[in-house]
């Protein structure tokens, strides 16, 4: 496959990065004059990986917390207290035991997967409250499905064969925020991909689009990352 393009740092990537193309993605930044190239063919060892290929999913064999273990979304999955919060009252106080208990419920799968992709697993938590408040069967008027809210083109490009099913909906939007910081290297230019998309955030600059769904899912993600412990 040939150079992708070369050009200043504002720039589009290719649309394949949307549209699941297999290919690595290298990033070159030249220290001389500021130049951005992106590849998937590097030609010298300046360039650094920003996208790797997806490999297949591989199931963990077993996923233990809470002191129970299961192999998907049965069993432990199967029950809890998930939903939005209540109309009249979204800090009530059976809301805010429902958060910790499904917190609880899935923070020994969550860090399992932040450690198997390099994240902060309080980054992790923070985007899972902002998208579903851990709730597995959670769908959003646009499409998106399970705790990590993964659009049906995102979850084929991690190869998520069940977005409904916590671990295969967790490990494959962990490898795409991921993916997203190894991009940015920012959290916060993470977060706003994580809900525009990494093209809009190039095409802004590399700066937080002026969506205000983006900016208000970027300060409540960051509110939460900071008060998680």
């Amino acid at each position: 496959m040939p150079r992708l393009f070369r050009s200043l740092p504002l720039v589009l990537l290719p649309c394949f990065l949307s549209h699941g193309v297999q290919a690595d993605v290298y990033k070159y930044v030249n220290p001389a004059n500021g130049h951005v190239e992106y590849t998937d063919k590097p030609d010298h060892k300046g360039f650094r990986m920003i996208i790797e290929t997806p490999e297949p999913f591989t199931r963990p064999t077993k996923v233990t917390f809470g002191g129970k273990s299961t192999l998907g979304a049965k069993g432990l999955f199967g029950g809890g207290l998930f939903g939005a919060a209540p109309a009249n009252n979204a800090k009530s106080a059976a809301h805010r035991a429902a958060l910790e208990r499904n917190r609880s419920q899935y923070a020994g799968l969550i860090a399992e997967a932040a450690s198997r992709h390099g994240l902060d697993p309080a980054l992790l938590h923070a985007v899972i409250r902002a998208e579903s408040s851990y709730n597995p069967g959670a769908v959003s008027n646009k499409g998106a499905i399970g705790m990590m809210q993964l659009m049906p083109a995102t979850a084929a490009r991690y190869g998520v064969q069940d977005p409904y099913d916590p671990v295969d909906n967790i490990y494959g939007g962990a490898r795409y925020l991921s993916d997203l910081l190894g991009m940015f290297d920012d959290v916060p230019l993470a977060v706003a991909a994580y809900n525009a998309g990494e093209n809009n955030v190039i095409k802004y600059g590399n700066r937080i689009p002026p969506f205000q769904e983006t900016q208000n899912y970027v300060s409540r993600v960051l509110g939460y990352y900071n008060r998680f412990d």
